[in-house]
């Protein structure tokens, strides 16, 4: 069964033309919504690291964005702590061509603040204005869409809630910072300090991105602990990164990088999870394929009411396009990584495909120069994919909804120096960890011996 139907090329436009601005606007102290203007899929530029690729100045960092920009991806997410991905970042975003083309209030620039490395996290207000300052140095940008605090988890709430402040007084006093929120893993933690930030500053934060919690293998997201609970504390978006749980849900296995084997999971979890691919297998399938596809299409719809009706990216060339073109109503934010032209290829042909059978994707396949049945396909894709899904979930049993703990037992955090908190550059930081780790992308027959294909959250 074929993952994905044979389409023809997303751009096919010899002469692009200069991209519209996002449609943002700060009047009278009133900012435009983010779930107004957010684009449903992110880049996520994590694999731009010396830890996960050997040398990723050898990388086409700057064909892969351009690439990104021309299908249609309108954001981009990093942090200081994924190495030189800021720097190669903000390079590819400098270039000539992208500058001309893609203005700088055509897409969206997200990054992070507070964590330093493995063990070290700094949520000081020193600490956030200088990560700020350098974060805008290194993307060339004089403002940042949107700054997470990154790995909320592993800091106390007081440490959160200063270091929001100062992401909040920049916002106010320079306007270099336009939405501010919160990152990490465990669900309760992501709820406590939404619902405490509300409480304690009236002003609710603008998203909550959360990892690994809308998987095969675990959507607590969807539920009341997750989305629902979030949404109560005033959360306009809750981006979904890490939607093969940390790269947990491959037929490889969990990667193992520069630091090993990284994995929370639990031996008993991983045979689980053999025994589901070889369930794939046997319907020729591959796991991650499956598990990439139903993430992306289920979040869509159990996303939405802390999604977004940015635009979506469905394939039109050289169009800014608009929410309406696929139904109008909020879809869910995914967060997708990858290293490698053909890799956003082929997550650009599913995602499209996903797209394609929502309402009104069957006219806008059609403007987009693709299958005229696309529609049709990927409806039926879906009934299948579910299908499968279905029979992951009898085969993963109880380990359904299972979270790792997160920090380990006996984490114990090594903060910055004063000396250190003024430094511009930040120490060379070990990357794969359980809070910032690796997933796949879908694979076709034959590149299973591919180097690394392991995008990010």
């Amino acid at each position: 069964m074929a993952s994905t139907p044979t389409e023809h090329p997303s751009t096919t436009s010899t002469f692009p033309t200069q991209q519209k601005a996002i449609p943002y606007t700060f009047t009278d102290g009133r900012r435009t919504p983010l779930s107004s203007i957010l684009p449903p899929l992110i880049f996520g530029t994590a694999t731009f690291n010396h830890q996960y690729n050997s040398d990723p100045f050898a990388l086409d960092t700057t064909g892969l964005v351009t690439s990104a920009l021309t299908h249609g991806i309108r954001a981009f997410d990093t942090s200081p702590y994924y190495g030189p991905s800021e720097q190669l970042l903000g390079d590819a975003l400098a270039t000539p061509f992208v500058r001309e083309t893609f203005p700088r209030a055509s897409y969206f620039v997200l990054t992070k603040v507070g964590r330093v490395s493995a063990d070290r996290f700094d949520y000081s207000a020193s600490w956030v204005r200088a990560s700020v300052a350098r974060s805008l140095e290194r993307l060339h940008t004089s403002y940042l869409d949107l700054v997470y605090c990154h790995d909320v988890e592993f800091v106390t709430l007081d440490q959160v809630i200063t270091a929001v402040s100062e992401l909040r007084r920049i916002r106010n006093e320079t306007g270099t910072i336009r939405y501010i929120g919160i990152s990490g893993y465990p669900l309760d933690v992501l709820g406590d300090i939404a619902e405490h930030v509300l409480r304690q500053t009236g002003e609710p934060l603008d998203a909550v991105q959360s990892y690994a919690n809308f998987t095969l293998q675990n959507q607590t997201l969807a539920g009341p602990r997750g989305i629902q609970r979030l949404r109560r504390a005033g959360v306009d978006v809750v981006p979904n990164a890490s939607p093969l749980g940390m790269g947990l849900l491959r037929r490889q296995g969990v990667p193992v990088g520069a630091m090993g084997d990284f994995h929370p999971a639990s031996r008993e979890l991983r045979a689980a999870v053999r025994a589901a691919s070889q369930f794939c297998d046997r319907h020729g399938e591959k796991l991650e394929v499956i598990a990439i596809r139903w993430a992306l299409e289920s979040w869509l719809s159990a996303g939405a009411a802390c999604g977004s009706r940015g635009d979506p990216a469905s394939g039109v060339p050289w169009k800014q396009e608009s929410n309406d073109d696929v139904g109008g109503t909020k879809l869910g934010v995914s967060v997708i990584g990858v290293s490698r032209a053909p890799e956003l290829e082929k997550t650009m042909l599913v995602w499209r495909s996903i797209l394609d059978g929502l309402e009104g994707g069957e006219q806008t396949a059609a403007q987009a120069g693709r299958w005229c049945r696309a529609w049709e396909w990927s409806r039926n894709r879906r009934k299948a994919v579910q299908i499968l899904a279905e029979g992951v979930h009898e085969i993963l049993g109880g380990w359904c909804g299972y979270a790792w703990p997160s920090p380990a037992p006996g984490f114990v955090n090594q903060p910055e120096s004063k000396s250190e908190v003024k430094a511009v550059e930040l120490p060379d930081a070990p990357w794969l960890t359980p809070a910032a780790s690796p997933e796949a992308t879908p694979v076709e027959a034959g590149d299973l011996g591919e180097e690394k294909e392991l995008p990010l959250r």
